[in-house]
C-alpha cells in the first residue's frame, strides 16, 4: 500500500509541474527579461571577460555573478546544436542549471545561512556565495564539474590561457579547481559530464540538412545530461550533510526532498529548456523555509507551492520507507523511449483532465 502513496505523490509534483499545468503563462511572459537569472545580461558571456593573470584566466565561483558566466558561456558554446528547437537559444537543456542557480540566488539560497558573515546579504557583498550554504556547495557540482568536463571534451576549443577555479576561504579541500584536479578526484563525475558534451560535438558533422548545425535525438541528450546531473547531486548530497545544519528544519527536508525528487524527474527525460524550466520552477518557494513553516499551510506560500512541498515530503518519505524500491520501479517504467512517452502522456492527460484543488493531501 506504502508504494501506491508514493507513486501518487510522485503524480501530484510532475501534474503540478507539468508544462501543461503552466497556462497562466503566455508566449509574452516567456519571452520578457524575467524568464531570465537574475543579472545574466552582467555576466560574463565570454571566458576572456573573467580577470587574466599571469597567463591564466582567474573564475571565482564563489561570486554568483562569475559562476553565472560559467553556465553564460556552457549555454553560448553549445547554442549552435540546438538551432533547431527553438529560436534565441531557448531550446537548450542546459537552461536549467543556470535558472535553478538563479533561483537559489532570488530566494535567498545562497548566502550564509549561519549569519556569522554578511555574505550574500544586502548590507554585506550580495553577490558572495556562502561555502557555508547547502545549497551552494550542491550547486558547486552542478557548475563547476559541468564547466570543466565540457572544456576537456573541447566544446570551447583552444583555449589562449589556462583556466583556474578560485577556491574559497574555507572549506578548500571540499572542492577540486581544474580539469587534473578533478579528474584525479572525482573521475568518473568528470566522464559523465565529458559525455554528454561529446556526445554534442560528435553531431556536428551529422546534420541533415545544411540548416542545421547538427543532427541528434533529443532524447539522447537529455538522457546524457540527467545521468550527469543525478550524479552531480548523488556525489555532492553525502558529502554537504554537515551544512544542512545551518538551516531550519523545514529548509533542510526541503533541500533533501528536493534531490530525492530530481532523480524520479531526470528518468522522464524532463526537458530543462528556457521556457519549460520556468514554468517548472513557478510552483518552488519564493523563500528560505523558517522554523514555524508546516505544510500545507505556509500563509505565504500559494496553494500550489505549499501542495509541492508536502509532496515532495511525501514522495521522499515513500521512497525511503521503500529502501528505494519506489524510485527503482520507476526507473524501470522509464526505462525505454516508449515507456517514457507513455508516463508522460499520461502526466499531461491527467494535467488537463483533473483540476489541482481535487487532488487530495498525502501523508505517511
Amino acid at each position: 500500500m506504502r508504494p501506491y502513496f508514493g507513486i501518487h505523490a510522485l503524480l501530484i509534483v510532475t501534474v503540478t509541474l507539468s508544462p501543461a499545468t503552466a497556462t497562466a503563462w503566455s508566449e509574452k511572459d516567456a519571452t520578457g527579461e524575467d524568464v531570465y537569472p537574475p543579472l545574466w545580461d552582467l555576466a560574463p558571456e565570454n571566458l576572456l571577460h573573467f580577470p587574466v593573470r599571469d597567463n591564466k584566466i582567474l573564475i571565482n565561483a564563489w561570486d554568483y555573478q562569475e559562476r553565472l558566466g560559467l553556465y553564460k558561456n556552457l549555454l553560448k558554446s553549445s547554442a549552435k546544436y540546438f538551432t533547431g528547437f527553438g529560436s534565441q537559444n531557448f531550446g537548450n537543456i542546459l537552461w536549467g542549471l543556470p535558472l535553478q542557480h538563479g533561483w537559489q540566488f532570488r530566494t535567498g539560497r545562497l548566502a550564509d545561512p549561519s549569519s556569522v558573515t554578511s555574505c550574500g546579504y544586502e548590507d554585506g557583498d550580495l553577490l558572495c556565495i556562502s561555502v557555508r550554504s547547502w545549497w551552494s556547495c550542491m550547486n558547486y557540482y552542478l557548475a563547476v564539474i559541468p564547466f570543466l568536463g565540457a572544456m576537456e571534451a573541447g566544446l570551447f576549443g583552444q583555449l589562449q590561457y589556462e583556466i583556474e577555479i578560485l577556491p574559497p576561504e574555507e572549506q578548500r579541500a571540499d572542492f577540486c579547481y581544474s580539469v587534473a584536479d578533478c579528474r584525479s578526484r572525482i573521475p568518473k563525475l568528470m566522464d559523465d559530464w565529458k559525455a554528454y558534451f561529446e556526445y554534442l560535438l560528435s553531431t556536428e558533422h551529422k546534420a541533415v540538412s545544411p540548416a542545421t548545425f547538427s543532427s541528434f535525438k533529443l532524447d539522447d541528450a537529455l538522457h546524457l545530461m540527467w545521468r550527469a546531473h543525478v550524479a552531480s547531486i548523488a556525489y555532492a548530497l553525502p558529502k554537504f550533510q554537515d551544512r544542512l545544519k545551518y538551516l531550519s528544519d523545514p529548509e533542510a527536508n526541503f533541500g533533501e526532498d528536493w534531490a530525492n525528487a530530481v532523480d524520479f524527474i531526470a528518468a522522464t527525460h524532463f526537458s530543462t529548456d528556457l521556457l519549460t524550466t520556468n514554468n517548472f520552477q513557478a510552483f518552488l518557494p519564493q523563500r528560505m523555509l523558517v522554523e514555524g513553516d508546516v505544510l500545507p499551510s505556509i500563509s505565504d506560500f500559494s496553494p500550489q507551492q505549499n501542495r509541492v512541498l508536502l509532496s515532495l515530503r511525501a514522495l521522499h518519505k515513500a521512497n525511503q520507507l521503500t529502501g528505494g524500491l519506489l524510485l527503482k520501479l520507476w526507473q524501470k517504467a522509464m526505462s525505454t523511449e516508449a515507456g517514457r512517452k507513455m508516463g508522460r502522456k499520461l502526466i499531461e492527460d491527467l494535467a488537463l483532465s483533473q483540476k489541482f484543488d481535487q487532488w487530495e493531501y498525502i501523508t505517511i
